[in-house]
């Protein structure tokens, strides 16, 4: 589950982690005195004003500005607010901003240059470790860096047994060329970070940029933090920094009715009992010269409800114009998934396009039997080659 900048920011904050302080504007009024808030604090006109999407990129897509004054916060929190924000990661639709973040102003002169630099933690599958990640090149993409300046990412495992050393943060420090109070301010920064990424069973931090001032604090100027849905169970405060408005209409409507569901860009809609058939599925769509419009996998107790549920969903999407069933009756039987797709097409009402229903297990035969006695617009497989080509013949 992905959380703000500024939820982001308080979850480190109680760690210990120093943060870019800021507050929540909703309107260009409540940035204005935000902002005016901000001055009587750090003694500053200049402040940040920082579109709050679940996305990366905002900068470039003209969703963070610099505002010389409360005045100004307001005439440009104005633009910010309602604006479709498009970013590499929102692809070309974008995304609505509903909300900023006036920051403080932390690029203040000093006695020395600021420094930005990148730190992430998250999970390395390959060796089953935490890993930490940082670089000297704060403010990149870190997919940049690697691929162009791989030799600039320093990298840290952590062993789960004894947990995130004392060299190992100064080993990081070290790497990033600080010295002095920097190095010191660094090394708890790492500390802290990590303890709050362990604490919060979180899947990924990522801190770009980390600024060292110009009188040698370290703190996060951005935050991206990742939540293990898996775990939000155990942190019930966490689950309450779910914002619907930033996901997908449809893929939340599949949450509440116990769908794993993905919408994707296709033109042949799945549904599946179980996540590797689901992907062997949209391999199946993409060799008979379609295009997968979404995952969607209703479980290993697939019902008439369950069913009819993802129907209604996939049958959502204007681009679908097909739709393939594909069951493996381990747990189900073949003949109860027929019945339950009868049961749901005729509560639904007429669908305007083709449903392919592929079933293979346990009474696989009754339920094509089934299928094909239903008088409806749905056609029964058993092999998926008769699937594929049935695809193909829909589509043509």
């Amino acid at each position: 589950m992905n959380i703000h900048e500024y939820q982001a920011k308080e979850l480190l904050k109680k760690y210990g982690v120093r943060i870019q302080e800021g507050i929540l504007a909703h309107t260009a009024e409540e940035a204005e005195a935000a902002a005016k808030s901000l001055k009587r604090e750090y003694n500053s006109d200049w402040c940040v004003i920082k579109a709050q999407i679940h996305a990366g990129g905002r900068g470039k897509g003209g969703g963070v500005k610099l505002a010389k004054s409360p005045a100004d916060a307001r005439e440009l929190a104005s633009k910010i607010i309602g604006m479709q924000l498009v970013t590499h990661q929102t692809g070309p639709e974008g995304k609505k901003v509903h909300k900023v973040l006036v920051a403080q102003d932390v690029y203040y002169p000093g006695a020395s240059e600021t420094k930005e630099y990148y730190v992430g933690v998250l999970l390395d599958r390959s060796t089953g470790r935490n890993v930490i990640m940082a670089s000297t090149e704060g403010g990149m993409e870190i997919e940049t860096v690697a691929e162009e300046t791989p030799e600039k990412i320093f990298k840290e495992w952590i062993d789960p047994s004894v947990g995130f050393q004392p060299f190992q943060a100064r080993k990081i420090a070290f790497a990033l060329g600080l010295s002095g109070n920097a190095f010191k301010e660094m090394v708890k920064f790492l500390d802290a970070l990590y303890k709050a990424y362990v604490d919060t069973d979180s899947s990924m931090f990522e801190i770009n940029p980390v600024l060292k001032t110009s009188d040698d604090k370290i703190l996060a100027v951005d935050g991206k933090v990742n939540l293990d849905d898996n775990a939000l169970y155990r942190h019930q405060d966490l689950a309450e920094l779910r914002d619907l408005a930033e996901e997908d209409p449809l893929e939340v409507e599949a949450g509440e009715s116990g769908l794993n569901y993905v919408k994707l860009d296709g033109n042949v809609g799945c549904m599946v009992n179980g996540a590797g058939l689901a992907m062997a599925t949209m391999d199946v769509i993409k060799l008979s010269g379609g295009e997968p419009a979404n995952f969607l996998d209703v479980g290993g107790g697939a019902n008439a409800k369950t069913v009819e549920a993802g129907f209604r969903i996939i049958l959502k999407d204007p681009n679908v114009k097909a739709i393939l069933i594909n069951v493996f009756g381990g747990i189900v039987r073949c003949d109860r998934v027929a019945s339950g797709v009868v049961e749901a097409y005729k509560n639904i009402g007429e669908i305007n396009i083709p449903i392919i229903v592929r079933l293979q297990g346990t009474n696989a035969e009754l339920g094509a039997q089934i299928i094909s006695e239903s008088g409806l617009k749905v056609f029964p497989a058993i092999l998926l080659k008769e699937a594929a080509d049935k695809i193909k013949e829909v589509l043509a």
